[in-house]
């Protein structure tokens, strides 16, 4: 009996073993072939990653759950540049930054590393462009640090506290930060490799997802172990702040424009577009043939909606 459980402990301990070192060699891999693309600056004990390109009014703009500066570079980054300077951020812990030391990810946490970052850059009162939970991070710079920017353009926003979570993101509902990590670092990397084409069919739906996603818009760096964790941690700290935000967004004073598409299966265009220009007056909303990866699927669009806001702010801002 002894000599069967050791040979049992053996092999649970060999199996988790080779998941680690699976886990290990593909982040190795993955880094080795999407190298960071941009430079590094430090934002109150956090290293960010960013993307500093063209010249004009600057825009930032901030990504969504899981994602990185990638998902502008794909098509609409050089759809951008010849009228304005845009800076691409990859959020603390996402990409190539990396959190301060007991960072939790929460949203007005977020949202004052992007001030900082803003400030630190020497920008002058940027146009601040969010998408999905990127969105919800831009709100809360309006709420916290509205002197920092001269509006916001979101293209589908997190707005509110949805009360389910999004069918692509249930895998990262994980309470415990153990548990969180003894995932990333054995099952989540050869899980997302076997269900990451389902995963993305499910986050662009009804669009179709570009075959070339995982390499060109950055998508396999999802797949290291600390992705993974700082992704999960992100979804989970969002009911943290998000519920007392939306109680505050009739005071924004900012403009606020917001792009959604009425086809969007990852976020409800009525519970967060709708929604909030019903409590907050100063929003512009406006509906889209599309799902939920606009800057992807519709770059030519996105990029227009991003140019008026941008010329719009910086109008009133002359």
């Amino acid at each position: 009996m002894m000599t069967v459980l050791l040979f049992v402990v053996a092999l649970v301990v060999g199996g988790l073993g080779g998941l680690v070192i699976f886990t290990a060699v593909t982040a190795w891999r993955v880094e080795k072939a999407l190298p960071p693309r941009g430079q590094f600056i430090e934002v109150a004990g956090a290293r960010i990653h960013y993307l500093d390109k063209g010249s004009g009014p600057a825009v930032v703009i901030l990504h969504g759950l899981g994602g990185q500066m990638g998902n502008f570079t794909y098509a609409l980054l050089e759809r951008l540049t010849d009228e304005f300077r845009i800076i691409l951020m990859d959020r603390p812990g996402s990409g190539y930054s990396r959190r301060a030391p007991g960072a939790t990810g929460r949203l007005t946490e977020q949202a004052s590393i992007v001030a900082e970052f803003i400030r630190k850059l020497g920008l002058e009162r940027p146009l601040l462009v969010g998408h999905s939970l990127g969105g919800a991070i831009a709100l809360g710079v309006a709420l916290d640090h509205p002197e920092v920017i001269s509006g916001l353009a979101l293209i589908a926003p997190l707005t509110h506290v949805p009360k389910h979570v999004p069918a692509p993101f249930r895998a990262l509902d994980i309470k415990s930060d153990l548990l969180r990590w003894l995932i990333a670092w054995t099952v989540a990397t050869p899980i997302g490799i076997r269900r990451g084409r389902a995963t993305l069919d499910a986050i662009f739906s009804p669009d179709p997802a570009p075959a070339d996603f995982p390499i060109r818009a950055g998508g396999i760096l999802g797949l290291r172990p600390r992705s993974f964790f700082n992704t999960s941690s992100d979804m989970r700290a969002v009911n943290m702040d998000l519920w007392k935000m939306a109680g505050r967004y009739s005071s924004l004073q900012l403009p606020v424009r917001i792009l959604y598409g009425t086809s969007d299966e990852v976020l409800s265009p009525q519970v967060h577009g709708e929604a909030m220009k019903t409590k907050c007056p100063v929003v512009r909303l406006e509906l889209v043939s599309g799902g939920h990866m606009l800057p992807i699927t519709a770059p030519d669009l996105t990029a227009e909606f991003i140019k008026g806001a941008a010329r719009s702010e910086s109008a009133v801002s002359a």
